[in-house]
């Protein structure tokens, strides 16, 4: 295979359409799908060569694959990040960069506000191996710092949160991290590489889940940790290699082909979510609206801050509770009931009895994930077709 021209200095608009690409002897424009699990060899000895690492040829596609790589390089090359390696899903990207960077013994410090799959990452699934946790308020420093032990070796957030939108403070939560020896992961599946760059402000490792914005029609479930070489060879790529977490090549390949907009995307998904939130801002039926770029936001300074824009994703509050949070969403015209995000389609989400479902009453009221609460993901349809079908909705409510 031919590789393309190296990226050099082209901005990040240029790098989603160009980025990591590589060509076969045919030439073609759009990047080829090697849809193949396993790679012949010219003898035993390439095999071998293969094997030990002094043949870089590819192996087994559970190891690497050309499709997968070209995504990864792109990836890497969108997020500022050394290397990166794609998995099938989010929660396969989470759950490979905490088990492979903790042993036993060890502590992790998480903000609580949290994808409920992650805080089960977190708070049941690693104890069974003997790794200690400690829950915190994102937004106070105090409380990261306070929560920090001699075994402390992972710090993991999400900014913004799932489905508070809680924003965190990537550069001082870092600074932590650094001063303790520590890493720092950072879920940065809302904002997408478009809208922030974590490793810009000191983060360590990053995750996506990619079936959400780099995906961005509902079609493929896909995972990416962004990483330096180091964390790479001492970590991850063993565990990555014998677990096998991988993504398929047919996948890579879809989420590859729609990084060419993702950009264009997600700017206009921030453009809908802006006017959308302002429209429910101003309505009777909610007691609370949540977007990040709004100035009632409680962190609107730290997001504009460390944000591009406030991102496709509005919550807000019913009043009437969960009896009238399940009127206003069946009434719903143009926009799906849908536990995803990041679609195309505008999606709406009842947290408390989908996504947090799992979580104690006690958890969910910690969170702010009340009764009442929706959860938002605005699409790319006329943003005032959705305010029109909101407003009908609400009055149902």
């Amino acid at each position: 295979m031919a590789t393309n021209k190296k990226p050099g200095k082209w901005r990040a608009r240029t790098i989603a359409v160009r980025g990591g690409q590589t060509r076969t002897a045919f030439q073609e424009t759009s990047e080829a799908l090697f849809l193949t699990s396993g790679y012949a060899y010219e003898s035993p000895e390439q095999a071998e060569g293969r094997f030990t690492g002094e043949d870089e040829g590819f192996q087994y596609t559970r190891f690497s694959n050309p499709t997968i790589s070209m995504f990864e390089d792109r990836m890497a090359a969108l997020e500022g990040a050394k290397v990166a390696r794609a998995t099938a899903s989010g929660m396969a990207a989470v759950s490979a960069a905490l088990l492979s960077g903790l042993n036993t013994g060890d502590h992790i410090v998480a903000a609580k506000a949290m994808f409920g799959s992650c805080r089960y990452v977190i708070a049941d699934l690693l104890p069974r191996f003997g790794i200690s946790h400690t829950l915190v308020d994102g937004g106070d420093l105090d409380q990261w710092q306070g929560a920090m032990r001699p075994e402390t070796k992972m710090l993991f957030l999400e900014t913004p949160a799932n489905p508070t939108l809680d924003i965190v403070d990537i550069a001082a939560v870092a600074k932590i991290a650094d001063a303790h020896g520590a890493r720092l992961v950072v879920d940065n599946a809302f904002a997408s590489p478009v809208l922030q760059r974590p490793m810009e402000f000191g983060a360590h490792v990053v995750v996506h889940s990619s079936t959400k914005y780099i995906d961005g029609q509902g079609r493929c479930l896909g995972g990416v940790v962004l990483c330096d070489e180091t964390f790479l060879k001492d970590h991850l790529q063993a565990f990555f290699r014998n677990t096998g977490p991988a993504m398929s090549p047919f996948n890579a390949w879809v989420h590859l082909k729609s990084l060419e907009t993702l950009d264009l995307r997600v700017r206009t998904h921030c453009e809908n979510a802006a006017r959308v939130a302002d429209f429910l801002a101003n309505q009777r039926k909610e007691t609370r609206v949540l977007y990040p770029f709004r100035s009632d936001h409680p962190q609107h300074n730290l997001a504009r801050a460390q944000m591009e824009a406030g991102g496709g994703i509005v919550s807000f509050e019913i009043a009437g509770g969960k009896p009238a949070a399940f009127r206003f969403a069946g009434a719903l015209n143009l926009i799906d009931i849908s536990n995803n995000l990041g679609d195309a389609k505008s999606l709406i989400t009842h947290p408390e009895t989908t996504t947090h479902q799992r979580l104690s009453p006690e958890a969910r009221a910690e969170l702010g994930v009340t009764p009442g609460l929706m959860r938002l993901s605005v699409g790319l349809e006329d943003a005032s077709d959705l305010c029109e079908d909101l407003e009908q909705a609400l009055k149902a409510a």
